[in-house]
């Protein structure tokens, strides 16, 4: 009997997704364009399996993966899509937490790379990691690359990310969820949307310094 053929445009789709996100690297990408990729690629089995593996690989060598979050968040449901996004970036955030690692002193960073070495260098509690994660636009793939670089204990790390970026993912997933147009996407992620995360970070960091200060004063009493 012949073999059952299935269309294989998902497959061209996908490739043809891929070559997008590498050419978005020399020029950006709009929105318009990676809701018009969802829509075309949204229900397909294969989709988030494979965008998922994208998103981890982009990560892993500080590549801009989060462009994923356009061709998920609007098309499925915040309890599908979070998952992945979780999944897919903090399976990126190991990969440059192990690149960073290797290649240690050998990195070159720019200023603001520098600023968040500086800053993990100093500070680098599960609370600062955890409020770092959730700020908004705030880039991860320097957080990946130093914690890496610095060798900071890769549990507490792994945990942060997890933690952080579930809760910075499920916000903007139910901000998004059903967006098809780039104009609405943008309004739902306005400041209403976000001061939230901007507040949780902030009790985050709060709550870094007054542990520090405490820890710091145990340090100093006088022994009994």
């Amino acid at each position: 009997m012949f073999a059952n053929h299935r269309p294989r445009w998902p497959l061209y789709a996908l490739l043809g997704l891929l070559a997008l996100l590498l050419l978005g690297l020399l020029q950006p990408i709009g929105i318009d364009e990676l809701l018009h990729w969802g829509i075309a690629l949204a229900g397909h089995s294969a989709t988030l399996p494979t965008l998922l593996l994208l998103m981890a690989a982009l990560m892993s060598f500080g590549l801009p993966g989060s462009l994923c979050f356009w061709l998920i968040a609007p098309f499925y449901s915040p309890l599908i899509s979070v998952p992945v996004l979780v999944m897919g970036s903090v399976a990126g955030a190991a990969g440059a937490y192990a690149l960073g690692h290797r290649v240690g002193s050998a990195v070159r960073p720019n200023r603001l790379a520098r600023q968040v070495l500086t800053l993990l260098a100093r500070r680098s509690d599960f609370l600062t990691q955890c409020a770092l994660r959730i700020l908004p636009a705030f880039p991860h793939a320097f957080i990946n690359l130093a914690a890496g670089v610095l060798h900071l204990p890769l549990t507490s790390f792994l945990l942060a990310a997890v933690l952080g970026l579930s809760i910075k993912w499920l916000v903007y997933a139910y901000a998004v969820h059903g967006m098809v147009s780039a104009r609405l996407a943008e309004q739902s992620l306005d400041l209403s949307t976000l001061l939230p995360l901007f507040g949780l970070a902030g009790l985050l960091l709060t709550g870094s310094l007054v542990r520090r200060h405490w820890l710091r004063a145990d340090d100093h009493a006088p022994l009994r």
